[in-house]
């Protein structure tokens, strides 16, 4: 157990009680003369609650968390609500001590020096009752029936709801040890299980009783013992009568804290249970864990100190700088609050260790930090042994369990030899303190693991033999040997892998690989290795040859099989395999760590609990199979396989002459007829007329049959059939038309086959020999029931272009799907379309061919109309890419662009299918990049190919280095790294980006140049050298977000330098645009967004002359003019700060503040339609005037695109018509 510090505050006076809202979100404590409201989850002080005129010494909060109340020592009580507001103030004559909240009526019980009061919010006045001495502590039962009062002279007072006394607990203290903190034990049901702790001693505990259902965690509730149980003294009897009111029939215990310096435990009618514990410090608080598993106790030491529920130290929770005086659990988890005497609050997360080991089939773990269960895999029995301390380390092996201690390690050994036996004694202490990384345990030794340091110890203490290591030493594993001679397989961080005897001082180097050791296991005959590294690969060594034999990745642990040599399975990724020899692996879904692999069970670690899985070795057993390794497959089948898969290894093993496999096969599946067993090897042998006559006599005749038939024997057949069943004889004839169909008589067998009833074969025969009249006549003879074979003779009619004939028998069956199929594999498309028509069912049948057809004869257009309205999405798609590549082609990169475009929207309508939401989004990215590209790219081919430019030069800069920092390794088909470089360069000289123009024509000269350029190419690189050095700074990009000046050519592609914001371009001009993309906070829908940025806030001092222009075709971000800025800063301006030259790109996330903030002329909104999510953008420069196309959604200057629009009548993108309406 350890404790981490998740968060700390310091107030300004001494905490003197805590107490959590029920729900654990809030925290309210009693510091000085106010209440302090924490949130839970991060230290944040929400508010003070002021009330009290003097110190607040207590406060409580009711269970149903409506409520909670605070006692100070101006001699009143007040009741505030769970929104932090008081509602109700009463008085008493002194100083409030304490107050507690009744967890069942709610009734609120408030002590002070002289009496203590109970109220409700049913009564109108508070019943006040006068106590002898003064009350320190209160505390209620969990049904509510009665308040326990911890007084200063040392008396404990139980009382009813009605405050009168019951039991009254008089402490051997006195008023020398005053009652200064107690507490019930939430989980009330420990009768039992205190009656059986009572006076015994751990170590000499014999369980005998196995435990049927065991916690999976640590804070599970301990139940009672219903088992016998071998104990030093007698426990007290238990009482079986129904429970009532009566106190000694109560289960509640009651944990009590005194200045005594003890801590103590009582029952409800007052007898107390065991002993007192010192605990040489003066405690201040005692609280249980919500389940009752735990307790906290702090004091005058200094600390919060964590215990078993039955007194038992564990550990430390938090050293602190002073007194503590109040701690609590967290409700219904693992976290702790700490409030000390210097104003200190320290908020802690307890985490909880696994500590285990495993033998073969018995696994023993720690439950409840100081008890051991120790399980047998196989027969799922359980055995606890309760050790009264907190459990280190665990290790088992063969009939030896040794037991860590804080102050002593014990060896226990199983009373016998029998393999089911549970039953656990004593063997040695060792009475001595140890740190140690590992425990493991031999037959008559430990071995202590320290880092790199391993010690061997006898069970009486006594320091034998120790190895120093090169490295850590990450896994230990015994693996066996003679007693006193066991063998130990190491693993160490440098991955050396060594083999050490107890007996011997002098480690042997098995091998050593390159990465760290993880997990190690050793093959059943000691032969192979293998190993899993810290790449999660697992390698198999021969141990001899020191050869690597193979490795398999993703993998965490591995396990040989204790019965077969040559399998092993290894976990990872959430999957098991199995591995047989040097075959395939075999995977199945499994989570959790493989820990042990015996016969068909593998054993697998997940979370807290092990558990054993039944895994069929058939794929294995194929595996060999498949080979002709019978042995090994019977070996395989051995460890466990279904009944078929015996069966098919007797039926392998026979046909590959291995009869001694075979015979075990059949007498492991409880066969012991010899005469067939001698009747299938005679078969096997050639001794035809022997092995009918052992199938006669054994009662099997149609194996008999069967034989002669798969023989050809017909005569052989008929003489041993004679005239038996006519089933019989007509399989007879139905085989020797087989035969005919076989030897080329091919006549003969349709007759056979006819005669015989088997009209599908003899149609076949028909069909493959294309005798059209047989096949026509069979037709009209069969029955219109007979669907099959006549289904059958209209394939063939189709097939010898008899489509005639195959209308009609379609038409003698009813089979109007085969009809309209027929029509359409025939082409005869007007004749679908009438019946299409009459049975609209079948109109996808008959579009979807239509459209390939249209597709297969070059008429695309048409072809992706007709797959949209038969529904096939993925035919649209492959259309459209031929088109795509036809365009490349033929250099028409604009339309190459277009159907780019297209197909990824395409794709992104078949995204909504879950089943393909993954692949086809990776190609709606992929075709939205290409189209980016061909789109800029035709630009550049139409300015090097035609004798007139249409764009300016700044554009063709702008798009030759949006392309260059764009394109991937891999140059798309039919783009021209030569002419962007060549564009690059003139277009630089000529705008003044001298040193980037250098830099174009060094590029150049490192690829192949077409001869026509060549000459431009030289005369422009011996030109430029004449320029200066350097580029013009008004070409140089600005990022919007940080206001870095990029370079021009930008080793990152286009993204800035600073703070890695993409940016934006125009998709005209391929400037970069004002805008920074913005992310919403986690929790927060686009609908939400929408509606929060449609709520702008009024400013100040502003003119509002923004004019937003929405309309079908775009969507116009403009401001004509502003005379004044905001005055107070923009919160998302806020938002642009960032990490200066940070290597991660860190998004603008934005809360529901700032979208609030935002006006909606400033915001473009990217909506994309499912799966994909929206992408906002904010305008920085309002005054410049964005549009966006509504389909495509690409950026624009709102005067470019008026103009494209205008001179195309459409989006020059993606081609949408200025007056269609929006996507």
């Amino acid at each position: 157990m350890r404790a981490v510090l998740t968060w700390r505050d310091k107030a300004e006076h001494c905490i003197n009680d805590i107490a959590f809202k029920p729900d654990g979100t809030q925290l309210i404590l009693a510091a000085g003369s106010r209440l302090l409201v924490y949130d839970t989850s991060d230290g944040t002080l929400l508010q003070p609650l002021k009330g009290h005129k003097d110190t607040v010494y207590c406060v409580a909060y009711a269970k149903d968390g409506k409520r909670f109340a605070s006692g100070s020592a101006d001699k009143s009580v007040i009741i505030w609500t769970s929104k932090l507001e008081g509602i109700l103030k009463y008085t008493h004559n002194d100083a409030i001590q304490c107050v507690s909240y009744n967890p069942i009526t709610h009734q609120l019980a408030s002590c002070s020096s002289s009496d203590f009061g109970l109220w409700s919010p049913e009564q109108k006045s508070v019943s006040k009752h006068k106590s002898s001495s003064k009350i320190i502590c209160c505390s209620w039962t969990n049904d509510g029936q009665y308040l326990a009062l911890g007084m200063f002279n040392g008396i404990i007072s139980i009382r009813n709801k009605n405050g009168e006394e019951k039991v009254k607990i008089e402490r051997p203290g006195g008023s020398l040890s005053p009652i200064w903190s107690i507490c019930w034990n939430p989980s009330s049901r420990w009768e039992s299980f205190w009656m059986n702790r009572e006076n015994e001693d751990a170590e000499d505990v014999i369980v005998n009783r196995y435990i049927q259902e065991i916690p999976s965690t640590l804070k599970s509730a301990v139940y009672s013992s219903q088992g016998s149980e071998a104990e030093e003294e007698e426990p007290e009897e238990e009482d079986d009568s129904p429970r009532d009111d009566n106190l000694e029939e109560r289960n509640d215990i009651l944990a009590v804290a005194d200045w005594g310096q003890k801590v103590s435990f009582y029952q409800l009618s007052g007898k107390q249970i065991g002993k007192d514990r010192a605990l040489n410090f003066d405690p201040c608080c005692i609280s249980y864990f919500t389940k009752g598993e735990y307790i906290l106790l702090g004091g005058s030491d200094k600390q919060v100190s964590l215990f078993t529920k039955d007194g038992v130290r564990l550990g430390t929770v938090g050293e602190q700088n002073s007194w503590v005086w109040t701690c609590q659990a967290k409700p219904d988890s693992n976290y702790v609050v700490v409030g000390c005497q210097d104003g200190t609050i320290s908020f802690y997360q307890l985490i909880f260790s696994t500590v285990h080991g495993l033998y073969k089939d018995r696994y023993a773990y720690r439950d409840s930090m100081t008890d051991v269960i120790v399980q047998h895999l196989i027969t799922e029995q359980k055995v606890r042994i309760k050790c009264k301390e907190l459990v280190k380390k665990i290790a088992i092996y063969r009939n030896r369990l040794a037991i860590q201690l804080p102050e002593k390690i014990l060896i226990y050994e199983l009373y016998s030899e029998d393999l089911s036996d549970m039953h656990y004694r004593v063997k040695e202490k060792i009475i001595k303190k140890f740190e140690c990384n590992l425990l493991v345990v031999c037959a008559n030794h430990i071995i202590l693991c320290q880092e790199k340091r391993l010690q061997c110890l006898s069970f009486s203490g006594v320091k034998e033999r120790e190895w120093q290591m090169e490295s850590l030493i990450r896994y230990i594993k015994v693996i066996g040997g003679p007693p006193g001679r066991e063998g130990l397989l190491v693993g160490l961080k440098n991955g050396q892998i060594l083999k050490i005897f107890v007996d011997n001082l002098f480690a042997i180097v098995l091998l050593k690989q390159a990465t760290a050791v993880r997990c190690l296991d050793m093959s059943a005959s000691r032969k192979k290795l293998a190993v899993v590294d810290e790449n999660d690969t697992c390698l198999v060594y021969d141990i001899d040859t020191k050869e690597l034999l193979f490795q398999e990745p993703n993998a965490n642990s591995v396990a040989w099989n204790t019965q077969c040599e040559d399998m092993l399975c290894f976990s990872g990724g959430g999957y098991l395999n199995i591995k047989a020899s040097t075959f395939p692996v075999h995977r199945q879904k499994l989570q959790g760590f493989v820990v042990g692999y015996n016969g068909s069970k593998i054993f697998c670690l997940h979370v807290f609990s092990i558990s054993a899985v039944e895994v069929p070795q058939s794929a294995p057993m194929y595996q060999y199979l498949d080979r002709k390794l019978f042995k090994e497959a019977y070996q395989i089948a051995c460890l466990g396989v279904t009944d078929t898969d015996w069966r098919e290894l007797a039926m392998e093993a026979l046909e590959g002459l291995d009869f001694e496999t075979a015979k075990k096969e059949r007498k492991k599946r409880g066969e012991t007829n010899n005469d067939l067993f001698l009747a299938d090897v005679f078969s096997y042998q050639g001794k035809f007329h022997e092995a009918a006559k052992l199938y006669k006599r054994s009662g099997h005749e149609n194996l008999a049959l069967e034989m002669y038939t798969d023989l050809c024997m017909f005569e052989y057949a008929k003489d041993f059939l004679g005239s038996g069943d006519p089933k019989e004889t007509k399989m007879l004839i139905t085989k020797q038309a087989d035969w005919a169909r076989n030897i080329k008589e091919p006549k003969a067998a349709v007759e056979m086959y006819i005669s015989a009833g088997e009209h599908v074969k003899a149609i076949e025969i028909c069909g493959d020999h294309g005798w059209v009249d047989m096949l026509i006549d069979i037709a009209r003879k069969l029955d219109k029931a007979e669907r099959e074979p006549l289904l059958l003779c209209a394939t063939y009619l189709k097939k010898l272009d008899s489509p005639g004939y195959a209308a009609e028998t379609y038409l003698k069956m009813g089979d109007l799907k085969s009809l309209v199929q027929l029509h359409v594999e025939t082409q005869r498309w007007d004749e679908a379309f009438a019946l299409g028509e009459k049975h609209p069912e079948f109109k996808d049948d008959i579009y979807m061919p239509y459209a390939q057809w249209l597709a297969e004869n070059d008429r695309f257009e048409e072809a992706q109309k007709a797959f949209h309205k038969a529904g096939r999405q993925r035919e649209a798609v492959q259309v459209l890419e031929q088109l795509t590549n036809n365009a490349v082609a033929e250099s028409r990169f604009n339309d190459a662009a277009y159907y780019y475009w297209m197909l990824s929207m395409q794709c992104l309508d078949i995204a909504q299918d879950p089943a393909q939401k993954d692949t086809m989004l990776g190609k709606f990215y992929h075709f939205q990049r290409l189209a980016e590209l061909y789109h800029g790219y035709h630009a550049i081919h139409r300015h090097t190919e035609d004798p007139f430019s249409v764009h300016r030069p700044e554009t063709l800069f702008n798009i030759s280095r949006f392309l260059l920092h764009s394109l991937p390794k891999d140059t798309p088909s039919g783009i021209s790294k030569v002419k962007i470089l060549f564009t690059l360069a003139k277009q630089s000289k000529a705008l003044g980006a001298y040193r980037l123009a250098r830099h174009a024509y060094d590029k150049l000269r490192g690829l192949y140049i077409p001869a026509r350029f060549q000459k431009s190419i030289e005369l422009g690189t011996l030109t430029i050298r004449a320029k200066p050095f350097h580029d013009s700074e008004e070409l140089v990009p600005l990022c919007y977000r940080c206001s870095t000046n990029n370079p021009l050519l930008n080793n990152l592609g286009n993204v800035c330098i600073n703070c890695r914001q993409p940016f934006i371009f125009s998709a005209s001009s391929y400037d970069v645009l004002h805008l920074v993309e913005f992310y919403l906070e986690e929790g927060i829908t686009d609908e939400e967004a929408i509606s929060l940025i449609d709520l702008e806030v009024l400013r100040p001092k502003r003119d509002d002359r923004q004019l937003e222009i929405a309309n079908n075709s775009s969507q116009i971000l403009r401001l004509v003019e502003t005379k004044d800025s905001i005055g107070d800063e923009d919160p998302f301006t806020a938002k642009l700060s960032f990490e200066q030259g940070g290597s991660e790109f860190v998004p603008v996330v934005v809360s529901r503040l700032v979208l609030r903030s935002m006006s909606r002329r400033d915001v473009l909104i990217k909506r994309w339609p499912p799966p994909l999510r929206w992408q906002y953008f904010r305008s920085l420069l309002p005054d410049a005037s964005i549009t966006m196309c509504p389909s495509c959604f690409q950026m624009f200057h709102s005067e470019d695109y008026e103009l494209l629009v205008l001179q195309h009548g459409c989006c020059p993108y993606c081609r949408r018509c200025k007056d269609d309406p929006g996507p």
